[in-house]
């Protein structure tokens, strides 16, 4: 995205006095979506056209030989949605930072496989998709990135519960987690084209009531992908598991791949499909099938893109089917 404004920034007075900072360099940047959406034959769609607009406000400044950052993401979806993030570049020692919802940790790697637009389980029933890992969430953690040796290390850890809390205040009870990522290319394998990653990460279940049997251990996730470039085809391929270890709990092992073809520099098109076993501890295991195409043209700062996914037994109930078509013209700035 083009930087459109560049203004001044100097250390605040009052509760920012101890901190003094050089000026500083804020850059805004931005985009808007305008969609078309079709749900399937069994629910409603009513008015199908929708809007999404983000701005994104992000400041540097030198502070005491580190370089500290500031970025900010308001995405106005008419519900209220924003994401910020504080870092600090330690240069060779790496990056931490404090994340309110951008991503860190394992959630980085959640899904990798290619796709020309959306996720192929991008807009269908429930509130979130089944099967993506990463059990420190996005909103209130601290987060570390460095490469070592090719390997980037990216990890991720929380206390309580992952709340997005303003200055001084502080969430109810909630699962203390960590997770990490590792992500590197095939260099050192010697096989051009190769991206590769592998995470781990675990949630404590802590104490549970008497009523639900013994104490279960702790939530674990974990994944690994491989993506593959030749030419203009990228293949690639990912599983996941989640291991839900309290009481009653169920499991989910993710098996999904997806191709993507550049036929030139403006278009592209993809395909995927994914498996989701939903190992329930009292009734029959279920698997949720799905599967997404998607196509996507850039021209400049605009781009048109399509995708339609489709899924069977989702969330893990049988016989609950989904469809979503969607068109989306949107426009960076």
């Amino acid at each position: 995205m083009d930087k459109i404004k560049k203004v001044g920034l100097t250390a605040l007075a009052g509760s920012l006095a101890a901190v003094s900072a050089n000026a500083a360099e804020m850059s805004v940047s931005g985009a808007t979506l305008l969609t078309y959406t079709s749900e399937d034959a069994t629910e409603v769609t009513g008015n199908p056209f929708g809007m999404k607009t983000n701005l994104a406000f992000t400041a540097s400044g030198d502070v005491n030989g580190y370089t500290v950052s500031y970025m900010q993401t308001s995405v106005d979806q008419f519900a209220g949605m924003s994401s910020a993030r504080l870092s600090v570049d330690m240069g060779d020692m790496g990056v931490i930072a404090f994340d309110q919802g951008s991503g860190s940790g394992l959630a980085t790697i959640d899904d990798k496989t290619p796709t020309a637009a959306e996720e192929i389980w991008d807009g269908l029933d429930g509130l979130t998709a089944g099967g993506l890992v990463g059990a420190a969430g996005n909103s209130g953690v601290f987060n570390y990135i460095n490469t070592f040796s090719g390997v980037t290390v990216n990890a991720a850890a929380r206390k309580g519960s992952g709340t997005s809390n303003s200055d001084g205040s502080s969430s109810g009870s909630g699962q203390s987690a960590m997770d990490i990522a590792l992500t590197g290319s095939g260099d050192m394998f010697g096989v051009d084209g190769l991206a590769w990653g592998v995470g781990y990460s675990e949630a404590e279940n802590g104490e549970q009531a008497n009523a639900a049997g013994l104490t279960g251990g702790e939530n674990e996730h974990s994944t690994v992908f491989a993506n593959y470039s030749m030419g203009p085809v990228t293949f690639g391929y990912q599983v996941s598991r989640i291991a839900n270890n309290g009481n009653g709990a169920t499991d989910e092992d993710v098996d999904q791949w997806g191709i993507a073809f550049n036929v030139n520099d403006d278009l592209s098109v993809s395909y995927g499909e994914r498996e989701i076993e939903y190992q329930k501890a009292s009734t029959t295991n279920v698997t949720e099938d799905g599967e997404g195409i998607a196509i996507a043209y850039t021209m400049g700062s605009m781009k048109i893109a399509g995708n339609r996914n489709e899924v069977a037994n989702n969330a893990g109930t049988t016989g609950s089917d989904d469809k979503m078509t969607e068109i989306a013209l949107s426009f960076a700035f």
